[in-house]
């Protein structure tokens, strides 16, 4: 048995507004994005995802009584916020739109992909470099938190003396030197160098703030496009659903920074494996710090990885992580569907994800593959467990006798059937059964029938 302290959830800001009225926030600020994802939907339909093609442009604009310009911003807001899924040219609902109108929760999920995808939804000025851009994305979290601890309206001076702030450490731990217009890295004289390197550090100092100024710019706009805060003449404040969004984000770090099992600096696997004795409320902690210390694209993509492995414990765990991502991973979790090994539980997965009783969830998968997990989770079981849980492992088969359960078995062609076979052998205390498993085991090692 495990032990550990825990950990008492912190409640948001005083006069943060209740859930119910933050989702309605939400929904507000998506409506549009709502009523082009319902319109998709429908019939004619889209015909093609992204970009919206022309046609579809114009029939949704007719339908909607919008301009082409809303239905476009509208159909990219629908996307980033999960309320249609594109499968190639074909755009189709969400989940999260068939549950818009009843759950809070999915709701304000969408409303935080919004939030997360801001530098998508309001496109960067053309005439700026990458590097740029993606500097000033990475400090606007600084900003967003000075915005929050601030709790009221910023000023512009303050906010750009933070982002300049923070794209300078950028580029010092990147060990960036800027240079000024015409510098190159070849030698000056002696008497003149001192004077050119003054005069390039002060007119690359002046572009600097001149372009931290129109990102700053440009971040702000696209933070109150999507509706996390509001801009006034010369400062900034923050929404509730603004104010909120920072405040759980900064949690999760926090989260992160107080694992008392230590796992967040440890690759997936070993995560998972120092969380298999836990209870699932304290694994479900562990999970949520290590995944708050990574980005989500590629902490799904490490414990996808992990589940393609050979440990069935691991495969387990790894969605029982994934659970705990949420959203953010369905799409990738709906990807593997075609991949046998993964398929039950992805299927497990989405259909809790959809809403459907855990209890229920085993519905969706057929005869095969429920037999096929059954001798996955056998092997985790017989590879970590005790011989005991094999045993009571026999009553959780579909089947509904022995014989019909090893027939199925060996017609689904798990590859560690042979050694679930001989490990249930050497554990059932039934001298009759363990002889009929035994045979089972041989026939499958022999091909025979």
């Amino acid at each position: 048995m495990t032990t550990r302290r825990t950990r008492p959830a912190l409640r948001p800001p005083e006069g943060t507004p209740p859930r119910t009225e933050l989702a309605r926030q939400a929904r507000a600020v998506l409506a549009d994005a709502v009523r082009i994802a319902h319109w998709a939907a429908g019939p004619p339909g889209p015909g093609t995802a992204a970009p919206l093609a022309a046609p579809a442009l114009e029939r949704a604009a007719t339908a909607l009584e919008l301009s082409p310009a809303q239905v476009r911003a509208g159909w990219d807001r629908a996307r980033l916020a999960g309320l249609i899924e594109l499968h190639g040219d074909t755009a189709r609902p969400g989940w999260r739109l068939r549950a818009w109108d009843r759950d809070d929760s999915a709701v304000l999920r969408g409303w935080v992909a919004l939030f997360d995808a801001w530098s998508l939804v309001h496109a960067a000025p053309a005439d700026i470099e990458a590097g740029a851009v993606a500097e000033a994305v990475e400090a606007v979290p600084q900003v967003l938190s000075l915005l929050q601890l601030s709790a009221g309206p910023v000023t512009v001076p303050a906010l750009l003396d933070l982002l300049g702030q923070r794209v300078a450490e950028l580029q010092e731990e990147r060990c960036e030197v800027p240079l000024g217009p015409g510098r190159t890295a070849s030698a000056a004289p002696a008497e003149t160098a001192a004077p050119a390197e003054a005069a390039g550090a002060a007119a690359g100092s002046a572009r600097s703030d001149g372009l931290n100024a129109l990102l700053l710019d440009w971040a702000l706009e696209g933070l109150a496009a999507v509706g996390a805060l509001t801009l006034g003449k010369g400062h900034a404040t923050l929404t509730p659903l603004g104010n909120w969004a920072v405040w759980v984000k900064l949690e999760q770090i926090c989260v992160a920074a107080q694992s008392p099992a230590g796992n967040i600096e440890q690759s997936a696997a070993d995560m998972l494996l120092g969380c298999a004795r836990l209870t699932p409320g304290p694994a479900r902690d562990e999970y949520r710090a290590w995944l708050a210390a990574r980005t989500v694209g590629s902490a799904v993509a490490e414990l996808l990885a992990v589940a393609r492995g050979e440990d069935a414990l691991l495969r387990g765990l790894a969605f029982e992580a994934l659970r705990v991502v949420g959203a953010p991973a369905e799409p990738e979790v709906r990807a593997v569907l075609a991949e046998p090994s993964l398929r039950p539980y992805a299927l497990l997965w989405l259909a809790e994800y959809e809403g459907n009783d855990p209890d229920d969830a085993q519905d969706v998968l057929s005869r095969e593959e429920s037999t096929w997990l059954w001798v996955d989770t056998a092997a985790a079981v017989a590879d970590h467990g005790e011989t005991g849980l094999l045993v009571r492992h026999l009553d959780s088969a579909v089947q509904g006798t022995v014989p019909a359960l090893l027939d199925e078995v060996r017609a689904v062609g798990h590859p560690r059937t042979v050694q679930v076979l001989v490990a249930l052998a050497a554990a059932h205390p039934d001298p009759a059964l363990a002889k009929a498993v035994r045979r089972a085991a041989f026939q499958v090692h022999t091909g025979g029938a």
